[in-house]
């Protein structure tokens, strides 16, 4: 944060842009939230590696309340592997200088971590795959009746 002010202090120009906007976002009163929100995620990356295998993609820390390490994680399955880490999540708090001796976990169910917006597109289909398609849904497809009016395939 001590660049943000560089600029202004040396004479020139006032930072514009996203920077601006973020700076005016962190003055006062309405910043407390953007900063606690940044501390949190900066906490959640320090304790991050001390995680069980698999369940850093799962679980993300929402808050630190009083005494207290809360975990937001995405199902059951992760809540109980995190569970058992307990008492690691709380020595690796610890080391980092919060005063935490215990470790709430919420349960939500929607993903932690958003799908990226451009998913990986398939590749185009082959002109061989593309006749094989056409040809096996030619043959799910109901033939039409005969001149007898009787269906050719029953």
């Amino acid at each position: 944060m001590s660049g943000s002010n560089s600029t202004s202090a040396k004479g020139g120009s006032p930072p514009t842009g996203p920077r601006a906007a973020l700076d005016a976002l962190l003055t006062g009163d309405a910043g407390n939230a953007l900063r606690r929100a940044r501390w949190l995620d900066a906490v959640d990356r320090l304790l991050r590696p001390h995680l069980p295998p698999g369940v850093a993609a799962h679980a993300r820390l929402a808050n630190v309340r009083g005494n207290r390490l809360v975990f937001v994680v995405d199902a059951p399955a992760w809540h109980a592997k995190l569970r058992l880490a307990t008492p690691v999540l709380i020595d690796a708090a610890r080391s980092i200088g919060l005063e935490v001796d215990a470790l709430g976990i919420k349960l939500t169910t929607q993903p932690l971590q958003p799908l990226p917006a451009t998913a990986v597109r398939p590749a185009p289909m082959s002109a061989a795959a593309r006749k094989g398609l056409d040809t096996a849904l030619a043959m799910l497809r109901p033939e039409a009746p005969d001149e007898t009016g009787e269906d050719r395939g029953r």
